[in-house]
């Protein structure tokens, strides 16, 4: 087996017949696998409440993409677990990453196998249209789509959701550190490079990606991503990452969104949920470092 498309899910029965469509609908001349990983949904996704329904689940997709297979990854939450059980038991000499809620584009099986060929650690980019209502779109700013932040100020960093790995490789740095309930990827990424490999961008490995679809979801994962980055910084700060946080930042961001609202800037809905996004991102900063014991004095 060349490569094996791993499919961490939670709860993602409006969305996941739709991924693996787009999956049964990809060609690549190599022998591939999917394999979905079920982090105890409680809707009727892969339904780890009955046996019954995950057979139906397999059974619906199982003439479309004969090598499907649904697996068990309810006893620890996250989808870091999802990913390392997936990979667990993946027959690929490679790994490809991508989420329930997404949907891959035509070909992007074949570009992450033929990337993983040539480079031991890659990424493909994100388009955001097609998923996400346009107002959504505006307030994160990503019209252009996105891919590998190369000008991050530590190491390049790439979300979790398009990635390919040899499978050695993951196997080398651990996998996904499953402390992480967010920025996961972060980490993982951070970890990989740190063995000196490379991310390398695949421009053809093109995923439509789906936002949280209303301000409350949207706040709510700032709020995630700002509770684990002490976190993060506390356990890369010895390899050279920089101090990215400050207590500044934390009396300003409130008093700007005040101002903001007085000077009309916040005027739409996507002007709003880019600032109680942004809000909710520092919140959960704080929050994560009285939890984590990491301030940035």
């Amino acid at each position: 087996m060349k490569l094996s498309v791993i499919v961490p899910s939670f709860n993602a029965a409006d969305t996941i017949s739709r991924q693996l469509e787009a999956l049964a609908n990809q060609q690549w001349n190599q022998p591939w696998e999917v394999i979905v990983a079920d982090n105890g949904s409680s809707d009727e996704t892969v339904a780890i409440r009955k046996a019954s329904s995950l057979r139906l689940i397999a059974q619906a997709y199982s003439t479309k993409i004969p090598s499907l297979r649904v697996i068990d990854a309810s006893d620890k939450k996250g989808a870091a677990h999802a990913r390392n059980v997936g990979a667990s038991v993946a027959k690929g000499e490679a790994l490809a990453f991508c989420d329930a809620d997404d949907e891959v584009a035509p070909g992007w099986v074949a570009a992450m196998g033929e990337a993983l060929s040539k480079y031991d650690f890659v990424a493909g980019r994100n388009q955001h249209w097609k998923l996400n209502e346009p107002w959504l779109v505006k307030s994160y700013r990503v019209e252009n789509g996105d891919g590998i932040a190369f000008d991050h100020p530590y190491l390049p960093v790439v979300g979790g959701n398009n990635i390919g790995i040899k499978r050695s490789l993951h196997e080398a740095v651990g996998g996904f550190d499953e402390t992480f309930l967010a920025i996961e990827d972060i980490d993982y990424c951070w970890r990989v490079q740190q063995t000196g490999a490379k991310l390398h961008e695949v421009p053809d490995a093109i995923l439509h990606y789906r936002f949280r679809t209303n301000i409350m979801g949207g706040c709510s994962r700032s709020w995630s991503v700002g509770f684990y980055e002490p976190l993060l910084y506390q356990k890369h700060r010895s390899f050279g990452l920089p101090k990215l946080m400050s207590w500044k930042i934390w009396v300003k961001t409130p008093l700007n969104l005040c101002l903001d609202v007085l000077r009309l800037k916040i005027c739409d809905k996507a002007s709003l949920a880019g600032s109680l996004r942004h809000l909710a991102w520092h919140i959960g900063q704080i929050q994560g470092c009285i939890k984590y014991r990491y301030f940035p004095v």
